[in-house]
């Protein structure tokens, strides 16, 4: 990638009023963001979502100072900025509706890891949950997992210790740019998760951590992980919009069952009893109903696809499946053009037939 690709990336996410959805349908439809930036407004304005006003407003930004300070401020700090495209940028977070444009990231974890946790909390913890989140991310040492928090007081800071202490990369979403740390005190925690995991934000420099950035950086939090542990959080706590969005993201949800009569839990039990998280009790227990698990397969199950007919859409699932561990609904939606009760019908048929198997998160793959 040349310095003025990136240049101009770092503009795309300056535009206003040019959020993700639409930045990201300006992506697919023209490649690079140097493309866009120099198509004619009439192409920009015919890209679903964009419209005259916005095509406008792109074709007349002139203010590349900032994006060229922001260069200079990522290579000073060795800070890797990753593009939609990029092959290093997280790509479960493709899964979702909403990715963002731009994410800048300051460490060595391997945001693709094939096990990756998010475990949040509140702010004010008992010691149950600290146990809890401890015992937690033990458990998950036998998978490497890359455990990814928000690096806020409490739930999150015991959770990257415990990664630290562990051996585990672990990963801190901020709400905020890179040239701060929130809250202060966590410098240090920030230091070393810098030298086994690192920092994570879509927030440029200079970028205060704002009230209306946590929601943003919730969605991070939810939509990277495979799935989300809530440890304990309030009715109200701001855990609950991370869960909210996970579950959006078709993504597992877990949380910590708790009294009745502690605030603390309230929010876990509601999770629960709307169905909306599965009630965690254990990390072994985690582990087995994410199918991590390693499971012989045995010959006979693969042998029956032999002997099936298939239809065309059925074959055409199958084709897409063959060769992978494992792949989302939403992504034989994208590769298919099917759509999605022929999916539906598809996919019915071919697990009924042993051919293929639900995973949890709308995952599938052979038997």
């Amino acid at each position: 990638m040349n310095d003025e690709e990136l240049l101009y990336r770092i503009a795309l996410t300056m535009i206003p009023e040019l959020g993700p959805v639409c930045a990201r349908s300006l992506v697919e439809h023209f490649g690079s963001a140097e493309n866009i930036f120099k198509a004619k407004k009439k192409e920009l304005s015919a890209v679903e979502g964009m419209g005259e006003a916005r095509a406008r407003q792109l074709k007349g930004w002139i203010d590349f100072d900032d994006a060229l300070k922001e260069i200079s401020f990522l290579e000073k700090h060795q800070i890797r900025p990753l593009f939609l495209t990029d092959a290093f940028y997280p790509q479960r977070l493709l899964h979702c509706y909403d990715p963002p444009t731009l994410l800048y990231h300051r460490g060595e974890a391997d945001l693709n890891n094939p096990h990756i946790i998010s475990i949040i909390g509140t702010r004010n913890h008992t010691e149950y949950g600290r146990q809890v989140t401890e015992q937690l991310v033990t458990t998950l040492q036998s998978q490497q997992a890359l455990i990814v928090s928000g690096l806020a007081f409490g739930i999150d800071a015991v959770a990257h210790r415990a990664a630290l202490q562990h051996g585990l990369n672990t990963v801190g979403v901020l709400a905020h740019g890179m040239d701060t740390i929130y809250p202060s005190q966590h410098k240090s925690l920030a230091r070393e998760m810098m030298e086994q995991g690192g920092l994570l934000t879509e927030f440029r420099k200079n970028t205060k951590p704002d009230k209306h950035n946590f929601p943003r950086r919730n969605r991070i939090v939810a939509g990277m992980s495979d799935a989300t542990v809530v440890i304990e959080t309030a009715v109200k706590g701001g855990s609950m919009i991370t869960a909210e969005l996970a579950h959006n993201y078709n993504r597992d949800v877990f949380a910590v069952p708790g009294k009745i009569t502690d605030h603390k839990s309230g929010g876990c039990l509601k999770l629960i009893m709307q169905n909306k998280a599965m009630l965690f009790s254990s990390g072994e227990e985690l582990i087995e109903t994410m199918g991590w698990q390693e499971k012989k397969r045995t010959a006979p199950s693969r042998q029956k696809e032999l002997f099936v007919e298939l239809s065309a859409d059925q074959q055409l699932i199958v084709n897409l499946l063959q060769g992978k561990d494992s792949i989302s609904v939403d992504e034989i939606y994208a590769r298919s053009h099917l759509s999605s009760s022929t999916v539906a019908a598809a996919m019915l048929h071919l697990e009924l037939q042993n051919l293929v198997a639900s995973l949890p998160g709308k995952m599938y793959r052979l038997l």
